[in-house]
Order: C-alpha cells, then structure tokens, then sequence
C-alpha cells in the first residue's frame, strides 16, 4: 500500500509539485458539468458562467444552482441564530467540551500574536503605522462527507481576536441534513456558536464565494474572503480575487513526517493514515535515513488502514499520493522537506530542535512524537489553515494578520516637508511626472517664503 522510493525517483514522483491550474478534473466531473450546462465546458468556464449569474441575478441565481447542484429548494440562506444555540445544546457533554476546551486554547494561542500600531517623532514630524481590521469577513467552512466545524473555530477565532467587526460563514447544504438547521451540519453551526460569528448562510460551491464577493439582495458582499474548498470553490476564489481579498489558493492537504531509527514505527504510521483519510488526493509522505523503520512503518500502515472507517479514501491518497523516501541522513531529509515546503512538517526524531533550526519552509513544524499533528489539526491553538501546494515557501497559517490591514500614517512638519521636497521632485523629473515635481516645488517655494515663522 506504502511504496518506499529512492531520493530521486521521489522528486519525480510523490515529491513533485502539480501547480494548482494543471490538477486533472476527473471523467465523472467532467460530464456532470456537461450535464448541467448542456455542453462540455472547463471547470474554469463552468465557475466563470456561475459566478457571472450570481452577479447579474443575486438571490434567483443562488436559488437556482443550489437547486441544480444541492438539489434543495430554499426559501432563505440564512441560519437563524437561534438554530445555532440549539445546535450547540445538543451536542453531547463530552464534543461540546472539547470544541470549548479547543476555542479557549485558539483564543489564548492568536491573543500572544502583537497587533500594534506604531508612530514615531525621529524622522521631522510624525510618522507610522495604523493597523485596522478588516471590516467584514467571509469564512467558506466544507460541509461534505468530513464536515469541519474545527475549521469554523479555527478561523472566526482568529478573526475576532483581530477585532474584525462582521464575520460571516457559508456552508453547503446537504439533504442528509436537518431542514430544522437549514440542511447545515448541526456541529457546524455549533461551532458558528462557540465563536460568535454574525451570520450563518446555508451555500456551498462557486455561487457561495459569488454572493460573498459580490454581494446579492439577502447576503451582503465581504472585503476578504478566507477558507478552502474543492475545485469549483478554489477556482472562484481566484477570480475574484482583486474585487475582495483572498486568503490563498488551497490544494489538497499534505503531511511529511521526518523519522529516524528512535521513532515508534506505530505512532508515524497512525500520523500518515490521519492525513491519508482527509480525500484521495492527500499526501502523506515519510522521510527517513532508516529502512527498517520504513518496513516497520510500512508493515504498521498496513495493519492499521483495515480498522480505519476511510479505508478506501485512505487506500487511493496513499497509493497515487503517499510513500516512503529511504534518504542518506537525516540533512538530505531536512533538504527535500524544504524542497517540498509541506503544509505540516513533523520531526520525529531523537533531537527535533537541532532539526528544526534547518528548516526554512514549512506551514507548521511539530516537534517530536508528543506533538503530533492531530493535535494541531483540534487544540494545539495555532490554526489548522495552513498553506498547501508549495506555498509555504512563501506563504503562512491563518493567524490575526490576514484579518486587519496597515494604513500608513505621514505627518512631517513643515521644515522637514521643505528639506524633502527637492528629492522628490528630483526623483519626478527623472521617472518623467513633472506635475509631481511642480506638486513638490510649489510647496518648497511657499515653505522658502515663510520658513522664518517654522523656526
């Protein structure tokens, strides 16, 4: 089930990156958009015919394609609060525990990140940084075969720490669902609950992230837009993107473990069926110096995967995106890790902070076998939102700065306004902008005239 491959068949294979664009649509994909628009288009060209519908017809678009892909028929989007508070009372003690205890530690974790203004007097009058939130938010929370209210904690929280004013959540609806909750998965809104988030709206797919960036009769528009999704969700994101924010461009899931002989072969295996089961697209992924860790491991995945309830889901990541690298030492690991850029990188080795110092890119490091990613995914407290696809090169987890923006703040005072004004209106001529430089010298002449009373 578990392949072990050399270093350079790796980089070929499992270690390769797909840019986000060159994914394959599957077959069945493929005709059920040909289905429904009657001709086959792109997904692409499918997300660009939704998108373009929501924005002309706003509610009546949402309603149709919501009847066509969910096959539901809803009068409203939006939850009430009330379904909410009922969801979150009837969940059982011991979940509802747990979804507190893991927003208390979110909160504690995002309240540590300093968010402050600065102003300072040394450069001739005042300069700075104002840092605002943003002033409305939406939250894109999957609702299909693993509904994620974890999700839902873990980016409203962020956000409220941020001091964001309006935070909105979309959810698909699914007919296995309640009508009594808007089809919306009960711990979903639940979590909606815990995190005091503003509105719930019952909507999935590429019409969701339309009425969130455009905005129709019953749901207002977003300034940014944040959370991951499938194709068609990803594929909106992006070209919306410049009429509201975006938070990335999400792929699929992805964990490597770096593991040398001291690693409990049973513990490595557990970590990699829990990122296999997440879809048939996940990647997890072992680097070790050791082959007899990589048997053992190998031999545990086996035995395991059997008991496990996504077996088959587990069975198709591991086969197409999963494997085991045999590597010289533990540095060429490090290497292909940084190579890779992993949304989570575990270190289950003997020393993981000597490890640690040589990584560069990664969306988390968990360090050690007691901090295995399970726990980051729930209640460590940073959130599980981290950046896919290689984009931990130069991207980073959601945290409470993808929530406010900078304003700078310019206040000189009139002598150093003078002093400046020539460079400015040097640099103008020289970039050919001679309205800018007069902008400058008319300044500089008036300043000249009466710079006795700045003195």
């Amino acid at each position: 089930m578990l392949r072990i491959y050399d270093p350079t068949t790796a980089q070929r294979t499992i270690l390769r990156r797909t840019p986000p664009d060159e994914f394959p649509v599957s077959e069945r994909v493929q005709q059920g958009i040909a289905k429904i628009f009657g001709e086959p288009l792109s997904a692409e060209e499918a997300v660009a015919r939704i998108l373009r519908d929501v924005r002309s017809r706003g509610d009546d678009a949402l309603r149709a394609w919501t009847s066509t892909l969910d096959g539901l028929d809803l009068a409203q989007f939006a939850v009430p609060r009330e379904r909410w508070i009922q969801a979150l009372e009837t969940l059982s003690p011991e979940v509802r525990e747990a979804l507190e205890a893991a927003a208390e530690r979110i909160r504690a974790f995002h309240q540590h990140q300093p968010l402050t203004s600065w102003l300072t007097q040394d450069m001739g009058g005042t300069v700075g940084q104002l840092i605002r939130p943003i002033p409305r938010v939406g939250l894109y929370v999957p609702g299909g075969t693993a509904p994620l209210p974890s999700t839902v904690l873990m980016s409203a929280i962020p956000a409220r720490v941020a001091g964001v004013p309006s935070v909105v959540v979309v959810t698909p609806p699914h007919r296995e669902n309640s009508p009594e909750f808007g089809y919306v998965n009960p711990a979903i809104l639940a979590a909606c609950a815990l995190a005091d988030v503003d509105a719930v709206y019952t909507l999935g797919g590429a019409q969701a992230i339309a009425a969130l960036a455009y905005g129709t009769e019953s749901i207002p528009a977003v300034d940014k837009i944040f959370g991951p999704g499938n194709l068609f969700v990803t594929l909106a994101k992006r070209r919306v993107f410049g009429v509201v924010g975006i938070d990335g461009l999400a792929g699929p899931t992805e964990t490597v473990v770096i593991a040398d002989e001291s690693a409990n072969p049973a513990w490595v295996a557990a970590d990699l069926l829990a990122q296999a089961e997440h879809d048939f697209l996940a990647s997890a992924i072992l680097l070790t110096p050791s082959r007899s860790l990589a048997e053992a491991v190998q031999a545990e995945v086996a035995r395991q995967a059997q008991a496990r309830s996504r077996s088959e889901v587990i069975a198709a990541s591991l086969e197409h995106r999963g494997g085991i690298v045999l590597t010289r030492d533990l540095e060429e690991a490090v290497d292909l890790a940084n190579a890779y850029a992993p949304e989570h990188l575990a270190l289950s080795v003997r020393d993981p902070w000597r490890l640690a110092e040589r990584v560069v890119n990664a969306g988390g490091i968990f360090l050690g076998e007691h901090s295995y990613e399970v726990l980051g995914d729930y209640v460590a407290g940073p959130s599980h939102v981290m950046p896919t696809g290689g984009s931990a090169r130069f991207a980073s987890p959601l945290n409470v700065w993808d929530f406010v923006k900078i304003v700078s703040l310019v206040a000189l005072d009139p002598a150093t306004a003078s002093a400046l004004a020539d460079t400015a209106a040097i640099i103008a001529d020289a970039e050919g902008l001679d309205a800018h430089a007069n902008a400058a010298r008319v300044r500089q002449e008036s300043s000249l005239q009466h710079y006795g009373k700045y003195r």
